[in-house]
């Protein structure tokens, strides 16, 4: 990561009420923001309760991610960890599609192009480089 932050100021956003969090629960289940370690996408709205959709029924999972800037440059890697967290977490049952929020990225159809594309999604998930990232 370079030392010159795209976002050098992002806003911040107070965590809502209403996620239990219980004894067991760490920082470790949030996602950091690849370009400020020490924020969530929480933090930064770039995920929301709302922008998570699951249906048990169908074994299915939807997160829309919305980037800070329209010029991000990290959305895929974004997009890669959530896939990374949610497949350690989910059932293998599940179907997991993340996409970015329609007309909040300037690349919007390329980055969700790379984000549907299955094949490159398990090599990225099988990189040395990105399984250090994840982890």
């Amino acid at each position: 990561m370079n030392s010159r932050l795209v976002n050098e100021n992002p806003i911040v956003y107070p965590k809502k009420q209403g996620r239990v969090r219980t004894d067991q629960s760490n920082t470790d289940e949030d996602i950091k923001d690849p370009e400020h370690s020490e924020l969530t996408l929480e933090d930064l709205r770039v995920i929301t309760k709302e922008s998570v959709e699951v249906d048990d029924a169908k074994s299915y999972v939807r997160v829309t991610l919305t980037p800070t800037l329209p010029h991000c440059h990290v959305p895929h890697l974004i997009g890669l960890c959530i896939y990374s967290k949610l497949l350690k977490s989910l059932p293998t049952r599940f179907k997991v599609d993340v996409r970015v929020a329609p007309g909040s990225h300037a690349t919007e159809a390329a980055v969700n192009k790379q984000l549907g594309d299955k094949e490159r999604i398990a090599a990225a998930l099988e990189s040395p480089y990105f399984v250090d990232l994840f982890n």
